[in-house]
């Protein structure tokens, strides 16, 4: 197969394409052969109708057609490869392709338009910052502080604190439905309550808010449509449940004092410093695993800012119609509705929208730099670094699937990950990447005991 390929404007390229004619004879034989063996033809047996009997039969012109579409579907692809074109588009033909005739050379052409080529403002060295390697102590005191949040002691607070939202409280319940019966299942002498749990709709938990110690209050409430654990078995039993509660004491969380002892007790480890060597060595590993991935995101990032001029639609639209397909397979495999992973997320379907197309955005930007960067640099990618990709891939065969790709057409793409991969890899060497500064943070509470003056100020402050 000898082929040509000739640049036109607006990133177009028309390829020209001629199989040889030993190809097209043998491509003729094959096909004649498959229908003679596929049709009963009257007067043969199957596979034996000769040439002229088949095109009677199925005119004069069908093998041919058939032998046409053949040659071109598998030369087309293998043809852009050829000339190092990557398509982002189908090939458009020039009008209809002449019949490939039995014992001639078999020619056609087609457009196709291709990636465009784009430049950098600048191709000097990326700078860009990082967190630091291991654990600072910072970090190591963040993770500690994190756990004392995680585990606490619910305490009493002070007699005059009133109740606040995602507070404690111990409550005597009198629970009755739309007869006055009591139902056994609310109510009770002592139940620690914990507002925001759901157990009660949110409905029960506002007329809680304000009471302190000792006090009572009556009120009634609609059994929710969507019942909670303590409501679900009244839903069409009673409509409203009239509730006399009692607050027996408040109560509030207190966090748990990080001491040797709590420490064996809590985690089997031998002591607060031993909890702290754990927590670094953990986020050491941490970051470890992320960084690489993380460096090369901030470098595409780098690199992207400095691309002149904006990321066809058109390639943008491919970007970002290969994401939804990717995603819905996530999905797909994950068991979930579309509606669910809303949900799960916080997003609207808009915001869903916005969010993806803004990353085809930014995905075809680091890959049109990428390519620059490429090309500044004088990168190639050889056959030896593509059959290494291939090696590299964990296929059974990897020299069958290269084949296979290359019959296919399909080399372009291994192609350009591949070259893109160097690009990056390149631009890595020189970069300028510095310490990445932490934000200030908020002095951390101190966990020695309270004096108590500082007792009387939590009081007080708990009562407002």
């Amino acid at each position: 197969m000898e082929t040509s390929a000739e640049v036109l404007k607006d990133n177009r390229v028309k390829v020209a394409v001629t199989v040889d004619e030993a190809t097209v004879v043998a491509r003729f034989k094959k096909q004649y052969k498959q229908v003679a063996g596929q049709y009963n033809f009257p007067g043969f047996r199957r596979g034996k109708a000769p040439r002229a009997v088949i095109d009677n039969a199925l005119g004069k012109e069908a093998v041919a057609a058939q032998v046409t579409d053949d040659l071109v579907n598998e030369t087309c692809g293998r043809a852009m490869d050829d000339n190092g074109l990557f398509p982002v588009a189908k090939p458009e033909f020039d009008g209809e392709v002449a019949l490939a005739v039995d014992g001639a050379s078999f020619s056609y052409s087609f457009e196709v338009a291709v990636k465009p080529s784009f430049e950098l403002k600048s191709y000097d060295a990326l700078s860009f910052a990082m967190p630091a390697e291991g654990a600072s102590d910072e970090e190591v005191d963040a993770e500690v502080a994190a756990l004392q949040e995680h585990y606490y002691d619910i305490v009493d607070a002070a007699a005059n604190t009133k109740i606040k939202e995602d507070n404690y409280a111990d409550l005597a319940i009198k629970a009755t439905d739309d007869e006055g019966n009591d139902i056994e299942s609310i109510s009770t002498e002592s139940r620690q309550y914990g507002l925001g749990s759901g157990l009660f709709p949110k409905s029960f938990d506002d007329e809680l808010l304000g009471l302190k110690k000792g006090d009572s209050k009556q009120f009634t409430i609609d059994v929710p449509a969507e019942p909670t654990v303590m409501t679900s078995a009244l839903v069409g039993k009673t409509e409203k449940i009239a509730f006399d509660v009692t607050v027996i004491v408040v109560k509030k969380k207190k966090a748990v004092e990080m001491t040797d002892e709590w420490v064996k007790e809590t985690f089997g480890l031998e002591g607060v410093d031993d909890l702290r060597t754990n927590i670094s060595e953990s986020i050491a590993a941490q970051k470890a695993a992320v960084l690489p991935r993380l460096k090369e995101n901030r470098a595409l990032m780098a690199l992207a800012e400095q691309l002149e001029g904006d990321a066809p639609e058109n390639m943008v639209e491919a970007a970002e119609a290969q994401l939804v397909q990717d995603f819905f397979q996530q999905l797909q495999m994950q068991g979930l509705t579309f509606d669910a992973y809303l949900a799960s997320q916080n997003l609207t379907s808009q915001q869903f929208r916005d969010d993806l197309k803004k990353q085809a955005a930014d995905t075809v930007k680091q890959d049109l730099a990428l390519d620059a960067w490429a090309a500044h640099a004088g990168l190639e990618v050889t056959d030896e670094d593509i059959s290494a990709e291939f090696a590299n891939s964990g296929a059974e065969d990897p020299a069958a699937v290269e084949k296979s790709w290359r019959e296919a057409g399909q080399i372009h793409m291994v192609r350009q990950g591949v070259l893109r991969q160097k690009a990056l890899d390149n631009a890595l060497e020189s970069a300028v990447i510095t310490e990445e500064v932490a934000e200030d943070k908020p002095a951390k509470k101190a966990t020695a005991k309270k004096s108590s003056e500082k007792k009387d100020a939590e009081q007080a402050s708990d009562a407002e």
